[in-house]
């Protein structure tokens, strides 16, 4: 295939990785305001107004890699009392541990890109959830009683305010549990912490690649950009220089707002040190 139809179609695949946005600021939240229901129609149920899954699902949503708990600050602004569809609610800011059973849902399009609690912007292919109560950010792991499948995700919203729920992930969670389709699910939530590996390493640091991470998949990360036209001009130089027998590891994947390029998945950090010796990349990043 020429560089230039490799790059071409490279990029339609990463434009599905990456993330879209939206200028209207709302968050999961936004249900206690909302006018008249509308629904469309899910396998068991119905979504709220004209939410539901997205007309493009990446299709390394599988890959998607837990959320790493980190010693963050809590967000005082996202932590305060307050009151949505006829209930109140005080947040818990005590370092204690938590663990409950209930019934967890999920958001997805509708809300995709507008801004939550914490002042993120939501992106329902990412590891995060909302709660009424639990520290803004601090992180719970999820499991599904059905199944046993388990997930951890970053709380950054509020929500669900229904009587019957306790929780509202994102789709990427939701679709890592195994009920998407379903929309809702039992499940048990514990609260959990940093380790002190993680606590030392904050996420905005380079990762070197002899240090330990959880098992999973693994990218080496090539570069990270604000605009997504830089990041496609790095994968289009790539692609010119690079085998074609990387073209399948290439992409671009929408962080919080940063688009990284990245190559992989690898099964092993010393896959990674490999490709990034035969690449000849100095300073070795892995997310």
């Amino acid at each position: 295939m020429k560089p230039a139809l490799r790059w071409l179609w490279l990029v339609l695949v990463s434009l599905v990785l990456v993330a879209c946005s939206t200028v209207k600021t709302a968050s999961a939240t936004s249900q206690s305001s909302a006018s008249p229901m509308k629904k469309s129609m899910a396998r068991n149920g119905a979504y709220f107004q004209n939410d539901g899954p997205a007309d493009h699902i990446p299709v390394n949503l599988d890959l998607v890699p837990n959320a790493v708990p980190q010693d963050e600050p809590l967000i005082k602004a996202a932590n305060l009392p307050y009151s949505a569809m006829g209930m109140s609610f005080r947040p818990d800011t005590s370092n204690t541990p938590y663990k409950v059973r209930g019934t967890a849902s999920w958001y997805g399009k509708q809300f995709h890109g507008r801004r939550t609690t914490s002042g993120e912007r939501y992106d329902m292919f990412a590891m995060t959830a909302a709660h009424p109560t639990l520290p803004i950010p601090s992180y719970i792991r999820v499991t599904n009683l059905k199944n046993g499948k388990a997930v951890v995700v970053r709380i950054n919203d509020r929500g669900p305010f229904h009587r019957g729920r306790i929780l509202d992930l994102s789709y990427a969670a939701a679709h890592k549990l195994g009920f998407v389709g379903q929309g809702s699910a039992k499940v048990l939530i514990e609260r959990v912490w940093p380790t002190v590996e993680t606590a030392s390493n904050p996420p905005a640091k380079p990762i070197d690649a002899s240090l330990k991470q959880e098992d999973g998949p693994r990218y080496l990360q090539l570069g990270a950009f604000d605009q997504l036209s830089n990041a496609e001009a790095l994968l289009k130089k790539l692609v010119d220089k690079l085998d074609t027998s990387y073209d399948p590891k290439l992409g671009i994947v929408n962080q919080k707002g940063t688009y990284m390029v990245r190559l992989g998945p690898f099964d092993s950090a010393a896959a990674v040190r490999n490709a990034a010796e035969s690449l000849n990349v100095e300073n070795i990043v892995m997310n």
